[in-house]
């Protein structure tokens, strides 16, 4: 288990640093290879699955998860495949919350 994934969410406000670069490089390192960070601002993954019930079943889990850490991210079901996209509302970028929460979606992989 990753440092990240050991954490939990903390409650967010504009007050909430966003992370930089060299934050987000370093944090980077704690996740899955396929996590893309986009426009230094989002967090997005693509799972694939054999089907859309697979795809389906595993959006619930993240959605689980989602709510037991209270960070929200966008998710898009389609056949076989599922779509993760994590930011951070209250600032309009990167918190140290989402690589935590991708850091546990990771773990439902395993």
């Amino acid at each position: 288990m990753t440092q990240l994934a050991a954490q939990r969410c903390e409650a967010c406000t504009g007050e909430t640093p966003r992370l930089q670069p060299d934050e987000i490089d370093r944090l980077r390192t704690e996740l899955d290879a396929g996590w893309d960070v986009v426009d230094g601002r989002k967090l997005f993954r693509r799972f694939a699955f054999k089907d859309f019930a697979r795809a389906f079943a595993f959006a619930a889990k993240v959605a689980e998860l989602a709510e037991q850490e209270g960070h929200h991210p966008d998710l898009r079901v389609g056949w076989g495949y599922l779509e993760v996209e994590t930011t951070t509302h209250a600032i309009g970028g990167l918190s140290r919350n989402d690589f935590i929460l991708a850091a546990k979606i990771d773990r439902l992989t395993d």
